[in-house]
């Protein structure tokens, strides 16, 4: 049963009774009573103004008449100027907490064999570095955002693509080749993509290092600052070497190959280790080396349409001055390929793997107008969902110190991040008293879910489209908008629960009609009832955020009951056995709501 619909039903079929007009479902708009109110729902009058032809407190009141004598949910009413606030009846209450109670998965839509299937693309990471902070922010939109759109009864492939090819990968291979001395993973006791993200960064010291040289050696042959800086970027041996080896790459050459699959290897074991840590995953994995020349196919067809054009010095471009872009660049003058040819034979293979009716992109801001021109694009070339494409797009991540640089090796690392995080909610924890009566090994593991929930919280609370600032001493809080707060709370009510069963106490399935509630408790079980369509503006806007400020306000608001009223210590049976299945659904609900942000809720604190 779900009280807005009966209600909504309701004022259709009395706006009929006393108007003789049929109004749609889309005029009747209810909203909660303010606070200053006596009431739990408010139906706007004002649209219905045209048709009863009278003032709009005649009009509330001639419709709250009716209603109270023909809809059982409602109890009373009250007019404010154009507003009716509905009071709703108890037992409607009651039989909306029984409907909480028997559904494990309130609140989210059923997947069926019918449902619309969403591919969400996040985590796109290079194989040049480990993952750093930008790509924790990226790695958790993306899956909550999977977990949001699955609970909104849409089938959903989780998928990566990881950038495998080009210039940036030679450069750690050529440092590797040069620097290394043979050294792997096991050897140096690091994970892979750390050495492989040491070499990187290696690659770029020596590469400075020659430029400065040469730019010195061309402002003493006669050249302007500005010139001798340019030509000695192109010069320097060592990139001279590194695009050598991306022509090798290019061309199958076997030993550039062979050293390419080995250090990649090297550098998924590392990723999968941090995506494991993290608690993400994907469904399918696709490889800019292979998907790279499925677009350079897909952009040759297109030319042979007319879709696109060639230019005097054989490079690719699409027109898109009449959609208000420019040119792009689809294939350079040698043929190779840039990232737009990558993205539309991605895009290309993924629609053969699978029926996407809806494809969304988790990725940074700063690829908005890429974004733009791939939709164009795509649409162009006939995929079915090219226009509606989806550009989840977000904020950077920045810290107290300013952003975050690769080639200096100066990112805030992702490993590190998700260790300090854990460690700081084991010292936490401890100061605090929460690790009461535990094992070494189950503080660690509430250690560990609550440090990762401290960062992740922290990071999805936030509207996306913003940038943010990251500060992991502010978000392992046990008080105020956080994850421990939330995490707390869930583990305090499992605590009460447990008590109760000790105490042998039996919570039934459904409440009988006159079990007592308090105004506080129906405030908590709207609050509950607000969970679906919180979560469906959550789809509709792919806003995480939405969640979890949900879970937060339903946490604030069970807090504030619990400090009013005792519940094992209630004044009689009837009012704890109300409690105890309140408290049931407000835990469940919080943890339901959590696990759509990838968020883990310990049973004990």
């Amino acid at each position: 049963m779900n009280i807005e619909n009966e209600i909504c039903s309701s004022v259709i079929s009395v706006v009929k009774e006393l108007y003789g007009q049929d109004v749609h479902e889309n005029m009747v708009q209810l909203q909660k009573t303010r606070s200053n109110f006596e009431g739990n729902l408010t139906l706007v009058v004002f649209p219905f103004l045209k048709i009863s032809k009278k003032k709009p407190e005649d009009t509330a009141n001639e419709i709250g008449e009716s209603l109270v004598k023909t809809c059982s949910a409602i109890a009373g009413f009250n007019v404010v100027k154009g507003f009716l606030n509905l009071v709703i009846a108890k037992e409607a209450w009651i039989a909306l907490l029984n409907d909480i109670n028997a559904n494990e998965k309130f609140g989210e839509k059923q997947v069926t064999e019918n449902s619309p299937l969403v591919m969400i693309e996040y985590s796109s990471p290079n194989t040049n570095k480990p993952l750093h902070l930008g790509h924790v922010r990226n790695n958790l939109l993306g899956w909550s955002l999977a977990q949001i759109m699955e609970a909104n009864g849409n089938k959903v492939v989780k998928t990566n693509i990881v950038n495998d090819r080009g210039i940036h990968i030679c450069k750690s291979m050529l440092a590797w080749q040069k620097w290394g001395e043979g050294i792997t993973p096991e050897k140096a006791g690091k994970k892979g993509d750390h050495l492989i993200g040491d070499f990187y960064v290696a690659f770029d010291k020596h590469y400075k290092a020659e430029c400065e040289e040469l730019k010195t050696q061309y402002i003493k042959e006669g050249m302007t600052e500005e010139t001798a800086t340019e030509k000695a970027k192109n010069e320097a041996p060592l990139i001279k070497e590194a695009h050598e080896m991306l022509v090798k790459w290019e061309h199958n050459d076997p030993e550039v190959r062979a050293l390419w699959e080995k250090m990649n290897a090297w550098v998924y074991a590392g990723f999968d280790e941090t995506y494991k840590a993290l608690g993400v995953g994907f469904d399918k994995i696709y490889y800019e080396s292979n998907t790279y020349l499925e677009g350079k196919k897909k952009v040759e067809e297109g030319l042979e349409k007319g879709l696109f054009f060639r230019k005097d010095d054989n490079s690719v471009w699409a027109d898109l001055t009449q959609d208000g872009l420019d040119q792009k660049l689809l294939l350079r003058s040698d043929g190779t390929s840039v990232y737009m040819t990558q993205d539309i034979g991605t895009a290309d293979m993924r629609f053969k793997d699978f029926p996407i009716d809806k494809m969304i992109y988790v990725v940074g801001n700063e690829q908005n107008y890429h974004f733009q021109v791939l939709s164009l694009l795509l649409d162009r070339l006939g995929f079915k969902w090219g226009k509606e494409l989806v550009h989840f797009s977000y904020g950077m991540v920045e810290l107290p110190n300013g952003k975050m640089k690769s080639r200096e090796g100066t990112v805030v690392d992702a490993d590190e991040l998700v260790s300090a995080m854990v460690e700081d909610a084991r010292k936490t924890s401890d100061e605090l008293g929460k690790f009461k009566d535990m094992t070494d090994d189950e503080k660690q593991e509430v250690a560990r879910i609550v440090g990762l929930g401290a960062l992740k919280y922290f990071i999805l609370k936030v509207d996306a489209r913003k940038n943010m600032l990251f500060n992991p001493a502010e978000s392992i809080d046990f008080n105020g908008n956080t994850g421990p707060f939330i995490q707390y709370t869930y583990a305090r009510i499992r605590s009460i629960l447990r008590k109760a069963h000790a105490e042998n106490m039996n919570i039934p399935e459904s409440l009988n009609v006159d079990a007592p509630l308090n105004e506080k408790e129906i405030e908590l079980i709207q609050k509950m009832n607000e969970f679906g369509a919180a979560l469906e503006q959550a789809g509709k806007d792919y806003s995480p955020s939405g969640i979890a400020n949900y879970c937060y306000e339903l946490t604030k608001d069970f807090n504030q009951f619990y400090h009013d009223y005792s519940i094992l210590n209630a004044e009689n049976e009837a009012e704890k056995i109300t409690r105890l299945v309140l408290a049931q659904n407000v835990a469940k609900v919080i943890k339901n709501g959590m696990a759509l942000l990838g968020i883990e809720v310990p049973e004990r604190m």
